[in-house]
Parts: structure tokens; sequence; C-alpha cells
């Protein structure tokens, strides 16, 4: 893309800089058709569509969106950032005596006993079992299969099920760590489907992934044991889910869910209003057209209520460290100091949003702003064109910068195609950062593309703009630990994009996994963002909140803000009255 012509943009107006046509989202009637929603059919608008249903290998926000509507995990985190046992019977602790601390051939260890529900089962009617459990586990080990969160995995030694009841299992941990029961991304796969495939494919780089029946037959019923199943599948378009009659706990209030691809944010609101959907998914407006919205709802009398909940979420850019420009700690550093990240939130978000100062959340205890713990980056313009000339970048008559060797100083920045905020803050950026003599060129893709390919696969050479979740207490070894880069010899396992290495920083990880004292926890975790704020591996833009809007009459409905989202609580989704006695009333 050809740089464009060099401006100033007023932060005030950066709401003004991009101009949206919104148009009606056309799709076949029987997905929306403008009938209001009951509990017949709920039609839901979401901006990214998924890259593989296979739980294991999943990666994106989308999908992990549609998981929760048709799998569980062990244990979840719920609404309230609370932990609980979902597909578990109870959460082993050591004051249940579920879990001990052992020692085996002499180094300390950690044992839980695990109990799937006896009346879980998937889909075609085969119990969920520990074999599932153990399936999803030897898949995850395999260096030929790329896995996202392949930590919770790789800490289970050894799975040792009941040869009496299958459904009861004790994991033996590698370590002995205080969140050894926070499993909510150890996931089970259908052994008696998906182990066939495995044999036959797994020892194929990536070839589990191109055969398994979520890819080759997602709509095969013994994929899924959640509250719903998926039906129908139209790539780019849609996804239709059923009322799962073999769900273990409470049917779903409502029969069908219309799951409808609208990549573009800017005509959501069109489709809510034309009733080609009737709700936009927690994936679907930013946050200044759900403010926006909201006040179209109050004046007008929209039949809609606008969700609104502070996350732990944290949208940032990935700096390829692998990239030579981007190896010198100054540039980086200086990348930082140039963005007006207040007058960006003020201006985008009338302040709402807060600029982030490290990967960790205002709602999480180990959340610091304390200038004595982590390095800070108030905006300077002077200062970050002090650290260009140190680094030996030094600005020409034609408003860039250059080195020694006569090249200029030129960094891509790359989004997800389509997401309108992004789109502004990109420009945003590019002006930033062309005020100290950065020539910024934006190449942006579809959701699918950038998440499944560009950035799992680190096939950027700059930077990449995106968001991480989290969730309270989040160990950051599957987004900062050495181990944890994706490569092709590791099947593209792990989240550490920028290539991050940082010895003090492994270590400090590692300790703070086996640490059970909750003080020298907090002390690990702020000396990891005072690593992470010194070295700039990721340059922070703000926290973020999530949004969502939904029909009025929706009951049983809650924003989570962190990394399970409301879908994980599908089944109380109502959509018609509740009776009088049924809500206490006389």
């Amino acid at each position: 893309m050809t740089r464009p012509a060099r401006r100033r943009i007023a932060t005030a107006g950066i709401v003004l800089v991009a101009t949206l046509a919104v148009y009606a989202f056309s799709r076949p009637g029987h997905l929306g058709g403008g009938a209001p929603p009951t509990n017949s059919r709920l039609t839901i608008g979401i901006t990214q569509e998924f890259e593989n249903l296979n739980p294991v290998i999943m990666s994106m926000s989308a999908t992990a969106y549609l998981f929760r509507l048709v799998n569980r995990t062990l244990v979840t985190l719920d609404e309230n950032a609370e932990w609980k046992a979902q597909l578990a019977v109870e959460l082993p602790t050591l004051e249940n005596g579920l879990a001990r601390l052992v020692e085996v051939d002499g180094q300390p260890k950690l044992e839980a006993d695990w109990e799937i529900r006896e009346a879980a089962t998937w889909g075609d009617g085969t119990p969920v079992t520990c074999h599932d459990l153990e399936f999803a586990w030897e898949v995850a080990h395999s260096d030929k299969v790329s896995i996202a969160s392949v930590e919770m995995y790789r800490q289970v030694e050894e799975i040792r099920i009941d040869p009496a009841n299958p459904k009861r299992c004790t994991f033996l941990y590698r370590e002995a760590k205080w969140n050894f029961n926070r499993l909510f991304q150890f996931y089970v796969l259908p052994a008696h489907l998906e182990r066939p495939v495995f044999e036959a494919y797994g020892d194929q780089p990536e070839g589990y992934e191109q055969h398994s029946l979520y890819t080759r037959d997602p709509t095969n019923p013994g994929l899924y044991h959640g509250p719903y199943r998926i039906t129908e599948i139209k790539l780019g378009s849609h996804l239709i889910l059923e009322r799962n009659p073999t769900f273990y706990g409470d049917p779903a209030h409502i029969e069908q869910l219309v799951i409808v691809l609208i990549p573009n944010t800017g005509t959501l609101e069109a489709n809510l209003r034309s009733g080609s959907i009737n709700m936009v998914s927690e994936l679907g407006m930013s946050f200044d057209q759900a403010v926006a919205f909201q006040a179209r709802v109050d004046a007008e009398g929209l039949p809609f209520k606008v969700n609104f909940k502070p996350g732990f979420l944290y949208e940032h850019v990935d700096l390829n460290l692998d990239n030579p420009l981007l190896q010198d700690v100054n540039v980086r550093r200086a990348l930082v100091y140039a963005i007006d990240r207040d007058g960006l939130c003020d201006a985008l978000f009338a302040g709402k949003q807060p600029p982030a100062l490290h990967y960790v959340s205002p709602r999480d205890p180990w959340y610091t702003d304390d200038p004595d713990r982590i390095a800070v980056y108030p905006h300077s313009r002077r200062e970050a064109s002090r650290l260009l000339d140190e680094a030996g970048w030094w600005m020409r008559p034609d408003g860039y910068r250059y080195n020694a060797q006569g090249e200029r100083l030129r960094l891509k920045l790359m989004t997800t195609a389509g997401n309108k905020v992004r789109e502004i803050v990109e420009v945003y950026l590019q002006d930033q950062w062309g005020g100290i003599g950065v020539d910024v060129r934006i190449q942006n893709e579809p959701a699918r593309i950038f998440f499944g390919e560009t950035t799992r696969k680190r096939k950027f050479d700059g930077a990449v703009m995106y968001a991480w979740t989290s969730s309270p207490e989040s160990i950051p070894r599957s987004t900062l630990h050495s181990g944890m880069i994706p490569s092709e010899a590791n099947g593209w396992s792990g989240q550490n994009q920028p290539g991050w290495v940082k010895p003090e920083v492994d270590a400090l990880i590692e300790e703070l996994e086996v640490e059970f004292d909750a003080d020298r926890r907090l002390e690990l975790a702020r000396q990891i963002m005072d690593h992470y704020t010194g070295d700039v591996p990721v340059i922070p833009l703000y926290y973020r909140s999530e949004v969502s809007v939904t029909p009025a009459s929706l009951t049983g409905y809650s924003l989570t803000g962190h990394q399970v989202h409301a879908t994980d609580h599908v089944e109380r989704w109502n959509l018609e009255p509740v009776a009088a006695a049924e809500r206490g009333a006389p």
C-alpha cells in the first residue's frame, strides 16, 4: 500500500476520519426474515469467522464463542469471575482432599481426582469419559499439531483412568502448581470418532487438523456434548445450531440459534433494525458504535438492550522481534512514546476505555500502575525523536528517517480488515509514527486469515494489532515465555508472536506457576510486568470493555468480560416472559 499524503489528524477528530456506508447485510429469508426473536429462533450477528471447530486446535475468539454453545470443559470461569465445576462433578482442591501434594522420584508433584458428570454424553449418545480427556491430551502433545494453549495439557504428566469407572480419573501434574484446577482450556475430544483420524494422519504436519471430523464432517452430532449441536454450516455466511437433546444439563430455552457472519462492524446496526439479526455478539460492535447505538435506543425506544462490561481485554500491537529494525529497544520505546494514548481513548471512547500500560487488566488483582514498579511512557514526541537519533535513525528533509546505510525506517502495520475502530486506530498510529519520521504501510486481512495464518504462524515482518483476552491472575506462559514462540518445529504451538526471549522472564514465569503463597505470586507477577514494560516486545494501546446488543426481552444473559464467553451459560437465555410464580411474585 502506498503511503498516503503526509497530514496531521487532530486527536479530537479521530472519530470523523472514516466515513463508512451502512447497508443491510442480505441473508436468505430463513436466517432472519425480519421475524421478532422468540424461543423458536434467535439470530446472532458476529464479525469474525471461526477458523477450526476442533477445540484443541482453535485459537480465535470467534471459535471460542461458538465452542461454548456446543461443548463444555471440566471447569469454567463464570460471569462473576468465579471458578466452578462444569463438566466435572466437583472442583478438586487441597482442602477437599481431591487434590494432594505428592513426591515422585524425589520431585514434588501434585495429583488431583476428576470425575465427569454421569449424564454427560456426546450427541450420538456415547458417554463422555476420561478416555476423551486422555485423547485430547495425546493430541495436544503432538509436535505435528498446532496448539495455541498447549501449556494446560503439558502440565499434566499422566492420566490414570479408573478401570471400574471410566468417568473417574486422576491427573498427575509435572509440578505442584497453585492453579492446577483452573483447566478451562483443557478440552475433551470424542475419542470414539477422532482417534482413528489421529492415528491415520497424526504423523503428518497439520494432517490431523485437515482430516479431523470437525473439519470434514462438522455437523456430526457425536462431536458435541453441550447445549446445542451444529446442523448447518456455510462458510462466509452462517451456522445453524439446534438444541441438543442429549445435553446433560438443563435444556436450553431457545430451540434454534443462527450465527450470521457480518465482517464489517459498520453494518451491524442496519441488520438489527431490519430484523436480519436479533442480537450482536460481544464479537461485534465496537465500543464507540455501542455508545452511539445506546443513545438511539433511548431516543427511539428501540427494542434492544446494549450491554457493557469492563473486560480482561487488552488491545495492543505485537512487534516481530526477528525484524532487525525492531530488535533495538530504543526504536520500540520510541514507538510507544510517540503515541498519544490518552488523546486516542478520549476521542474514540469518551475516556470510558482507558489507555493500557501492560497486559494485566485493571480488574485483575495483579494490576499495577505504579511508576516505581513498571516503565511508563507518557506521550512525548521529543523523547521519541531523541531515542531514534540515539538508535542511528536520522531525519531527512523528506520527513522520513534513514540509517547510515540509507535504509528508510519503514514499518508494515496489519490488523483485521473491516473492523472500523481498528482501521481508525491504524490511521492514527500511522500519523503519530509518521510525525517522528517512520514510514508506516498498512496492509489488512480478513480475520480468518489474519488469525489463522498470519499471526499464528508469525507471517508478519512488522507490527500486528489485535486483542488478547485473559482471566484473573492468569500466568502469561503462553504469550511471554520463550518456549511458546510458534514455529514449524513445534507445530506452530504457543502465542508468543513477537518472539520475545528473556531468560529472566522465563524464570519468573516458572517460579510464579509453582508459588502457592498469594503475596509472593503478586510480587513475581509485577516483576514480569516490569520486564515487559521495559523491553516493549508489545505496544499497549487500551483496555477494552465488552459490549453486545441483545433483544430487550432476553433474560438470563450476562457478559463476562473474560476468556469464557457469555455463550457458556446459553442454556439460561430465555426470550419468553417469565411466569409470575416463577419470579416469586404472589
